[in-house]
Protein backbone atom coordinates (compact mmCIF):
# COMPACT_ATOMS: atom_id res chain seq x y z
CA UNK A 1 0.00 0.00 0.00
CA UNK A 2 0.99 3.81 -0.72
CA UNK A 3 2.31 5.69 2.12
CA UNK A 4 0.40 8.84 2.50
CA UNK A 5 -0.15 12.32 4.75
CA UNK A 6 -3.70 12.55 5.85
CA UNK A 7 -4.82 16.64 6.19
CA UNK A 8 -8.82 17.71 6.99
CA UNK A 9 -11.91 16.56 6.30
CA UNK A 10 -14.36 16.84 3.41
CA UNK A 11 -13.97 16.07 -0.01
CA UNK A 12 -11.31 14.08 -1.10
CA UNK A 13 -7.89 15.89 -3.04
CA UNK A 14 -5.25 13.61 -3.77
CA UNK A 15 -1.90 15.60 -4.22
CA UNK A 16 0.72 13.42 -6.25
CA UNK A 17 3.97 14.75 -6.41
CA UNK A 18 6.74 14.84 -9.39
CA UNK A 19 10.02 12.49 -9.83
CA UNK A 20 12.27 12.48 -7.12
CA UNK A 21 9.85 14.23 -4.75
CA UNK A 22 7.72 12.92 -1.83
CA UNK A 23 4.63 13.76 0.41
CA UNK A 24 6.91 15.87 2.39
CA UNK A 25 6.75 18.63 -0.92
CA UNK A 26 2.98 19.48 -0.65
CA UNK A 27 2.83 19.73 3.15
CA UNK A 28 2.29 23.34 3.27
CA UNK A 29 -0.22 23.50 0.88
CA UNK A 30 -1.48 19.83 1.73
CA UNK A 31 -2.04 21.76 4.76
CA UNK A 32 -3.90 24.70 3.74
CA UNK A 33 -6.53 22.66 1.13
CA UNK A 34 -7.14 20.74 4.28
CA UNK A 35 -8.60 23.83 6.10
CA UNK A 36 -10.93 24.77 3.27
CA UNK A 37 -12.79 21.47 3.09
CA UNK A 38 -11.17 18.98 1.77
CA UNK A 39 -9.67 15.75 2.74
CA UNK A 40 -6.53 15.87 1.60
CA UNK A 41 -4.02 12.67 0.77
CA UNK A 42 -0.70 13.76 0.15
CA UNK A 43 0.92 10.13 -1.73
CA UNK A 44 4.04 9.01 -2.02
CA UNK A 45 4.24 7.24 -5.12
CA UNK A 46 5.81 3.85 -5.55
CA UNK A 47 9.62 3.99 -5.64
CA UNK A 48 9.13 7.25 -3.65
CA UNK A 49 9.26 8.59 -0.05
CA UNK A 50 8.29 6.07 2.25
CA UNK A 51 6.05 3.92 -0.21
CA UNK A 52 6.93 0.56 -2.10
CA UNK A 53 10.10 -0.16 -3.54
CA UNK A 54 9.43 -2.43 -6.49
CA UNK A 55 11.06 -3.26 -9.77
CA UNK A 56 8.39 -2.43 -11.22
CA UNK A 57 7.52 1.21 -12.25
CA UNK A 58 5.25 2.42 -15.07
CA UNK A 59 2.26 4.40 -15.16
CA UNK A 60 0.36 1.50 -15.55
CA UNK A 61 1.06 0.64 -11.90
CA UNK A 62 1.59 3.77 -10.73
CA UNK A 63 -2.26 4.00 -12.25
CA UNK A 64 -3.31 0.71 -10.45
CA UNK A 65 -1.63 2.39 -6.93
CA UNK A 66 -3.35 4.95 -6.89
CA UNK A 67 -6.83 3.07 -7.77
CA UNK A 68 -5.78 0.36 -4.64
CA UNK A 69 -5.75 3.47 -2.46
CA UNK A 70 -8.70 4.82 -3.29
CA UNK A 71 -10.70 1.80 -3.02
CA UNK A 72 -9.43 0.76 0.16
CA UNK A 73 -9.98 3.97 1.61
CA UNK A 74 -13.39 4.07 0.23
CA UNK A 75 -12.77 7.32 -1.99
CA UNK A 76 -15.11 8.39 -4.42
CA UNK A 77 -15.61 11.39 -6.93
CA UNK A 78 -11.85 12.37 -5.72
CA UNK A 79 -9.99 15.58 -7.11
CA UNK A 80 -6.50 15.55 -7.93
CA UNK A 81 -3.47 17.98 -8.15
CA UNK A 82 -0.58 16.43 -9.59
CA UNK A 83 3.24 18.10 -10.33
CA UNK A 84 5.25 17.05 -13.31
CA UNK A 85 5.46 13.17 -13.47
CA UNK A 86 2.54 13.51 -10.71
CA UNK A 87 0.75 15.36 -12.99
CA UNK A 88 1.16 12.69 -15.49
CA UNK A 89 -0.27 9.84 -13.26
CA UNK A 90 -3.27 12.18 -12.42
CA UNK A 91 -3.98 12.21 -16.16
CA UNK A 92 -3.58 8.49 -16.83
CA UNK A 93 -5.75 8.37 -13.80
CA UNK A 94 -8.32 10.27 -15.19
CA UNK A 95 -8.64 8.58 -18.37
CA UNK A 96 -8.79 5.43 -17.18
CA UNK A 97 -11.36 5.71 -14.19
CA UNK A 98 -13.18 8.67 -15.28
CA UNK A 99 -16.02 7.44 -13.09
CA UNK A 100 -13.66 7.89 -10.09
CA UNK A 101 -12.68 11.72 -10.97
CA UNK A 102 -14.35 14.88 -10.19
CA UNK A 103 -11.92 17.34 -10.86
CA UNK A 104 -8.50 16.95 -12.39
CA UNK A 105 -5.46 19.75 -11.67
CA UNK A 106 -2.06 19.21 -13.80
CA UNK A 107 1.19 21.47 -12.90
CA UNK A 108 3.45 22.15 -15.66
CA UNK A 109 3.23 19.14 -17.70
CA UNK A 110 1.27 17.49 -21.12
CA UNK A 111 0.08 14.71 -22.16
CA UNK A 112 2.72 14.54 -25.05
CA UNK A 113 5.77 12.53 -24.79
CA UNK A 114 9.09 14.15 -23.49
CA UNK A 115 12.63 12.77 -23.87
CA UNK A 116 14.82 11.98 -21.19
CA UNK A 117 15.99 15.26 -19.68
CA UNK A 118 17.24 14.08 -16.01
CA UNK A 119 20.79 12.74 -17.16
CA UNK A 120 22.51 15.39 -15.05
CA UNK A 121 20.68 14.96 -11.80
CA UNK A 122 21.02 10.91 -12.15
CA UNK A 123 25.12 11.37 -12.66
CA UNK A 124 24.79 13.39 -8.99
CA UNK A 125 22.93 11.05 -7.66
CA UNK A 126 24.77 7.95 -9.23
CA UNK A 127 27.99 9.55 -7.74
CA UNK A 128 27.50 9.38 -3.93
CA UNK A 129 28.75 6.76 -2.47
CA UNK A 130 26.73 5.86 0.88
CA UNK A 131 29.21 2.59 1.47
CA UNK A 132 32.01 5.57 2.85
CA UNK A 133 29.03 7.10 4.80
CA UNK A 134 29.42 10.56 4.11
CA UNK A 135 27.94 13.27 5.78
CA UNK A 136 24.54 15.47 4.57
CA UNK A 137 27.28 18.07 3.32
CA UNK A 138 29.74 15.42 1.89
CA UNK A 139 26.11 14.13 -0.59
CA UNK A 140 26.03 17.91 -1.60
CA UNK A 141 29.77 18.51 -2.22
CA UNK A 142 29.74 15.56 -4.21
CA UNK A 143 26.01 16.18 -6.29
CA UNK A 144 26.71 20.27 -6.80
CA UNK A 145 29.46 18.86 -8.92
CA UNK A 146 27.27 17.67 -11.12
CA UNK A 147 23.74 19.92 -10.23
CA UNK A 148 25.02 23.51 -9.56
CA UNK A 149 21.41 24.76 -9.01
CA UNK A 150 21.08 25.67 -5.23
CA UNK A 151 17.29 24.70 -5.27
CA UNK A 152 17.24 21.74 -7.18
CA UNK A 153 19.80 20.43 -5.01
CA UNK A 154 17.60 21.64 -1.80
CA UNK A 155 14.89 19.60 -3.37
CA UNK A 156 16.90 16.28 -3.70
CA UNK A 157 18.68 16.38 -0.41
CA UNK A 158 14.85 16.35 1.07
CA UNK A 159 15.24 13.00 0.37
CA UNK A 160 18.00 12.02 2.33
CA UNK A 161 17.56 10.09 5.46
CA UNK A 162 19.16 8.46 8.32
CA UNK A 163 18.86 4.73 7.60
CA UNK A 164 20.53 4.34 10.79
CA UNK A 165 23.08 6.42 13.51
CA UNK A 166 25.42 7.03 10.82
CA UNK A 167 24.45 5.53 7.15
CA UNK A 168 22.81 7.95 5.01
CA UNK A 169 20.34 6.65 1.72
CA UNK A 170 18.28 8.02 -0.45
CA UNK A 171 14.69 7.08 -0.07
CA UNK A 172 13.37 6.76 -3.68
CA UNK A 173 14.45 3.81 -5.78
CA UNK A 174 17.45 5.21 -7.80
CA UNK A 175 18.46 1.98 -8.67
CA UNK A 176 15.14 1.03 -10.93
CA UNK A 177 15.44 5.18 -12.06
CA UNK A 178 18.09 3.70 -13.71
CA UNK A 179 16.81 1.39 -15.76
CA UNK A 180 13.40 2.85 -15.92
CA UNK A 181 14.00 6.44 -17.07
CA UNK A 182 12.15 5.93 -20.54
CA UNK A 183 8.79 5.36 -18.63
CA UNK A 184 8.69 8.96 -17.11
CA UNK A 185 8.35 10.70 -20.61
CA UNK A 186 5.64 7.97 -22.47
CA UNK A 187 2.99 9.97 -23.35
CA UNK A 188 -1.30 9.44 -23.02
CA UNK A 189 -2.23 6.82 -25.70
CA UNK A 190 -4.22 8.92 -28.81
CA UNK A 191 -7.89 7.36 -27.21
CA UNK A 192 -7.41 8.48 -23.88
CA UNK A 193 -9.75 11.39 -22.97
CA UNK A 194 -11.50 13.05 -19.89
CA UNK A 195 -13.98 15.25 -20.28
CA UNK A 196 -14.93 16.45 -16.77
CA UNK A 197 -13.51 19.67 -15.51
CA UNK A 198 -9.78 20.34 -16.23
CA UNK A 199 -7.08 22.73 -14.59
CA UNK A 200 -3.54 22.99 -16.46
CA UNK A 201 -1.56 25.45 -14.48
CA UNK A 202 1.99 26.06 -16.11
CA UNK A 203 5.31 28.31 -15.23
CA UNK A 204 5.82 31.23 -17.43
CA UNK A 205 9.61 31.02 -17.50
CA UNK A 206 9.41 26.76 -17.87
CA UNK A 207 9.23 25.04 -20.82
CA UNK A 208 6.95 22.04 -20.03
CA UNK A 209 3.51 23.41 -21.72
CA UNK A 210 4.22 25.41 -24.39
CA UNK A 211 1.12 27.48 -26.64
CA UNK A 212 1.61 24.86 -29.40
CA UNK A 213 0.86 22.14 -27.14
CA UNK A 214 -2.54 23.75 -26.24
CA UNK A 215 -4.35 21.59 -29.21
CA UNK A 216 -3.16 18.07 -27.92
CA UNK A 217 -3.87 19.01 -24.57
CA UNK A 218 -7.78 19.75 -25.50
CA UNK A 219 -7.94 16.45 -27.65
CA UNK A 220 -7.20 14.76 -24.61
CA UNK A 221 -9.09 16.95 -22.22
CA UNK A 222 -11.84 19.07 -24.17
CA UNK A 223 -13.03 20.78 -21.05
CA UNK A 224 -10.03 22.10 -19.94
CA UNK A 225 -8.38 25.45 -18.91
CA UNK A 226 -5.24 26.67 -18.39
CA UNK A 227 -3.33 29.43 -16.44
CA UNK A 228 0.08 30.86 -16.22
CA UNK A 229 1.64 31.59 -13.13
CA UNK A 230 4.22 34.93 -14.39
CA UNK A 231 7.69 34.67 -13.11
CA UNK A 232 7.72 30.74 -12.42
CA UNK A 233 9.41 27.90 -13.31
CA UNK A 234 8.49 24.22 -13.23
CA UNK A 235 8.56 24.54 -9.32
CA UNK A 236 5.72 26.79 -9.67
CA UNK A 237 4.12 25.37 -6.86
CA UNK A 238 7.09 25.82 -4.64
CA UNK A 239 8.10 29.64 -5.90
CA UNK A 240 4.39 30.78 -6.04
CA UNK A 241 2.46 29.00 -3.49
CA UNK A 242 0.17 32.03 -2.51
CA UNK A 243 -1.01 32.06 -6.52
CA UNK A 244 -0.92 28.39 -7.53
CA UNK A 245 -3.38 28.10 -4.11
CA UNK A 246 -5.45 30.57 -5.20
CA UNK A 247 -6.02 29.21 -8.43
CA UNK A 248 -6.53 25.79 -7.74
CA UNK A 249 -8.89 26.80 -4.61
CA UNK A 250 -11.11 28.49 -7.14
CA UNK A 251 -11.14 25.76 -10.06
CA UNK A 252 -12.28 23.39 -7.13
CA UNK A 253 -14.94 24.94 -5.55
Amino acid sequence: MLYSKIEGSGKPLLILHGFLGMSDNWKTLGTQFGTEGFQVHMIDLRNHGRSLHSEEFSYEMMVQDIFEYCHANNLENINIIGHSMGGKVAMFVATTHPELVNKLIVADIGPKFYPQHHQDILAGLNAVDFSKKPTRNEVEEIMSQYIPDFGTRQFLMKSLYWQEPGQLAFRFNLEVFNKKMDEIGVPLPPNAVFEKPTLFIRGENSNYVLDSDFEGIKQHFPNFTIETIPNAGHWLHAENPVLFYQISSSFLK
